[in-house]
């Protein structure tokens, strides 16, 4: 008998996430998955009449694939991929991995082949753009062991943050997209941080649970050329299967032009991918009441309450400042008091301080106004 928590999940995807309509086509990625759960969305998109496409998909046969891969099989595979996104309208892609780091031994020259002719042709040209969209993780020991909860007790803070009322958050987020849309320049400092840059005229966008689950993040992008200043993350981050501590940033007219962490070395490789990387695509301010520390999974850490990222690479056509990239780097900052705290300004108004917000308009999205 299938976990109840699943049916639940797999309504709040579909119908909620997805929205998905009678006749419509959905491809369910299934990465590393226990079968139940895509027997449960399965069930689901055809309760509402949707026609459901599955790819079964595992992280070591594409490690494989990677490694042994040449130009053009990887051409071939996202040239496949793409068609058949083409032929959808709405895409949920849930991803498994019992090993948090089976890629980090793909060298980089593969790795970016992987993106640039595999992953870009069917998700950032076709799906991003063109389909209604959710990716979220699936809970596993490895990912217990990322937050250092036991496997029982981080399946029930999964299930209890991935089907959370979405609703009444995206309400209550609504008042800091209006804040953002209205904002020129924009403050950050904490630790080790005192960063300075403009948002004027870039359009923000609320993640209420329609793209991402777990979600409760309201992004933008700086004007590419004006970000200025140091910025130090706190969290712990996996890029490419590397595990990155205590990156420093230095930005000097929107470049990266010093980058340092516990992995320089690669830090830099990725940096140097290629012109965009080392410019910044994305700005936004993490809410999500039940996600209140790192655990090395971006979908997870980038909704922390308290939190904001700053994303070195590709911006969002939906928020774009005109960086292009193959990279796309969420690396996020806590600005709790239990880390030294942190304070936003917008337009050289106060926001949020200490990881709260402190204005009456924005008082809803503080941890206590979100549960009940």
């Amino acid at each position: 008998m299938a976990d109840p928590r699943y049916e639940k999940l797999a309504d709040v995807l579909v119908n909620y996430s997805c929205a998905l309509q009678a006749g419509e086509v959905v491809l369910i990625e299934a990465f590393d998955l226990p079968d139940d759960f895509t027997r449960s969305l399965i069930r689901a998109v055809s309760a509402v009449g949707g026609l459901p496409l599955v790819s079964l998909r595992s992280n070591a046969v594409m490690r494989d694939l990677m490694l042994s891969g040449t130009e053009d099989q990887m051409r071939l595979i996202g040239e496949i991929d793409a068609y058949r996104m083409s032929k959808v309208q709405a895409y949920i892609g849930v991803r498994g991995n019992p090993n948090i780091s089976e890629w980090s031994d793909v060298p980089p020259e593969k790795m970016k082949l992987y993106q640039s002719l595999w992953w870009q042709p069917a998700h950032r040209d076709l799906r991003v753009e063109q389909t209604r969209w959710v990716v979220l993780r699936w809970p596993s020991p490895s990912m217990a062991q990322q937050a250092e909860m036991s496997t029982e007790e981080f399946e029930d803070f999964y299930f209890r943050v991935c089907t959370m009322d979405y609703a009444r958050m995206s309400r209550a987020m609504q008042p800091l997209k209006e804040l953002m849309d209205r904002t020129d320049r924009v403050r950050l400092v904490a630790p080790g941080t005192d960063l300075r840059f403009s948002i004027k005229d870039i359009p923000s966008v609320t993640c209420d649970g329609g793209r991402n689950i777990p979600d409760g993040e309201v992004f933008t992008a700086p004007v590419r050329d004006s970000v200025q200043g140091t910025i130090q993350f706190n969290a712990e981050t996996i890029y490419q299967g590397a595990t990155h501590r205590d990156i420093r940033l230095v930005f000097r007219d929107g470049k990266v032009v010093e980058a340092t962490s516990s992995d320089t070395k690669h830090l830099n490789t990725v940096l140097d991918s290629d012109e965009g990387a080392r410019y910044v695509g994305e700005f936004a301010i993490g809410f999500n009441p039940h996600i209140t520390k790192p655990m090395k999974d971006i979908l997870f850490d980038e909704k922390i309450a308290g939190s904001i990222h700053f994303t070195p690479g590709n911006a969002y056509k939906s928020a774009d400042n005109g960086n292009e990239s193959d990279v796309h780097w969420d690396m996020v900052l806590l600005m709790t008091p239990e880390v030294g705290g942190g304070e936003i300004y917008f337009d050289d108004r106060l926001i949020r301080k200490d990881g709260r917000f402190v204005i009456p308009e924005l008082e809803d999205l503080n941890p206590e106004r979100l549960v009940d």
